[in-house]
């Protein structure tokens, strides 16, 4: 079975991510490797071509049917809807222990349902999105050993439900607590190297949850040095495993996994790499060669089951390639999406984790609705339904005197990168890039993302940061948002949540 959630996002293993935690796309064909070092990658691979909660709806399961129609589609969707509703606590919450149900949020959003519209006993004042809200806002949220798949897997949910990750509240920024684990001695990793996991939901979350207006959050450069860690992880059969393989000809020489492979997938296409590029086509033909005649699964390492095949599926479809034609068809007519329907429980909707068994797992029809329904690992959120509900919430500014931080990035134009999540307390509801770089001297995680800022003080523009100095056309400049980058000046305004890239250019 799919590691557990811990283990799955936290990242435990993969992402709940504990280890499994474990978008929209790019231009960037050839983002973080030249087409040189892809090649002669690719020449060297084979040339191939936790405790599940028990729903409450297992009645009749769905005949699998080759190539499942849009209007069977459409009836697996609307059931497994009605079955993810049916896992709402009594007091509004998704969120719990083990394999967590807080994906619901992004297979909701994938099934275009908003999470504000999902009420237990129709009370919405406990909707799913303003309880999930104040668990991620909750000082004690993820808990007291956190790691960064946890975070990863709330910025996933928490955009999929219609909250700006970076702005949960005046005090929880998602973007800033991921940037925190930001490997400095192995740039593009995030958390410990030797699980891999961490770095592919990075690459999904920052590449995922785009800002409101959906562009793109976080900076080229950083995107690209995560890309060249996702490439350079890729087995020599075209697939991938939670554990780090870099640079380690035994671990490359292993079997890749369906599971990872679907979300490595999915985190290339999320950081803009084209469905065309050498290392997508090595990973389908690794997916495609796991395909299963009779029944349109994939025999995944932890054996044929819903929540392996639901990742391979959102892989494919983050990636948009369809998994119901071509190489995803079968001689005998079946498709991945036949298996996942074949394994729903109608009209209950929930479905089996494997085909022998005889209730629904919850955490397996979280991975195969949001894959039946076209998603990937996050999904936009749906406009609400209910009268006057925002499609976004967001918190609006600082909330004085009260601790906080800000995700903050300096590219040095010579291929350097710093990462960091910076912490501060707010004197206004806004502050000020020369604050924020004055904290970030003393108060950055990890360390040393900022050593010096000329001017020191003032409004002026900043000419020198850690000890570069503008000289002619080339000075510092500043990017917003993933705004277009214009002079750096110390008096710019920073608000709650902004997330800020330096470059020297």
């Amino acid at each position: 079975m799919p590691r557990s959630d811990t283990s799955r996002t936290s990242v435990t293993s993969r992402t709940s991510v504990t280890s499994r935690t474990s978008v929209t796309s790019r231009t960037a064909g050839t983002s973080g490797t030249s087409p040189d070092a892809r090649a002669s990658r690719a020449s060297r691979r084979l040339a191939l071509v936790a405790p599940a909660v028990l729903g409450a709806f297992a009645l009749t399961v769905l005949p699998a049917a080759a190539t499942s129609t849009p209007a069977q589609i459409a009836t697996s969707k609307t059931n497994g809807v009605t079955y993810v509703k049916s896992l709402q606590a009594a007091d509004g919450s998704y969120a719990g222990s083990g394999l967590s149900n807080e994906w619901a949020f992004g297979a909701l959003a994938a099934a275009g349902t908003a999470a504000v519209d999902v009420t237990p006993g129709g009370d919405a004042t406990k909707n799913a999105r303003t309880v999930y809200r104040g668990l991620l806002a909750s000082p004690g949220w993820p808990s007291a050993t956190p790691v960064v798949t946890d975070y990863q897997r709330g910025t996933l949910n928490a955009y999929a439900a219609g909250i700006d990750p970076a702005r949960v509240s005046a005090s929880r920024n998602l973007i800033a607590d991921i940037y925190g684990y930001w490997q400095n001695a192995e740039a593009g990793y995030f958390g410990p190297s030797a699980n891999y996991n961490g770095t592919v939901f990075a690459a999904l979350a920052l590449g995922g949850a785009r800002t409101q207006a959906g562009g793109q959050r976080v900076p080229q450069a950083l995107v690209d040095k995560v890309v060249t860690r996702l490439r350079a992880n890729q087995h020599n059969d075209g697939g991938w495993t939670y554990a780090k393989a870099e640079g380690n000809a035994t671990e490359l020489a292993k079997p890749g996994d369906v599971d990872m492979t679907g979300a490595s997938m999915a985190a290339l296409c999320a950081s803009g790499v084209p469905n065309t590029d050498p290392d997508i086509l090595q990973a389908k033909a690794f997916l495609k060669s796991k395909l299963i005649n009779t029944s349109g699964a994939f025999n995944a390492m932890y054996g044929i089951n819903t929540s392996s095949n639901g990742w391979a599926v959102s892989g494919l479809n983050a990636c948009g390639i369809n998994p119901q034609t071509g190489d995803f068809l079968t001689p005998a007519g079946r498709t991945p999406v036949d298996f996942l329907i074949a394994q729903q429980f109608n009209p209950g909707g929930g479905f089996k984790y494997q085909p022998s068994d005889t209730t629904p797992s919850a955490y397996s029809s979280l991975d195969a609705l949001r894959a039946v329904a076209g998603g990937g690992f996050t999904a936009a959120p749906p406009a609400p339904v209910t009268a006057g509900a925002p499609k976004w919430v967001a918190a609006s500014g600082f909330t004085p005197g009260t601790a906080t931080k800000l995700a903050l990035s300096v590219d040095d134009g010579t291929g350097t990168l710093k990462v960091c999540s910076v912490a501060f307390t707010p004197t206004g509801a806004a502050t000020t890039l020369g604050d924020v770089l004055a904290a970030a001297t003393g108060a950055s995680t990890p360390a040393g993302c900022v050593t010096g800022v000329v001017p020191a003080t003032g409004t002026g523009t900043i000419t020198s940061v850690n000890g570069k100095s503008n000289a002619g056309p080339a000075t510092w400049k500043v990017s917003v948002d993933g705004s277009a980058f214009a002079g750096a000046a110390r008096d710019k305004v920073i608000g709650v949540g902004d997330t800020i890239a330096l470059r020297y250019s």
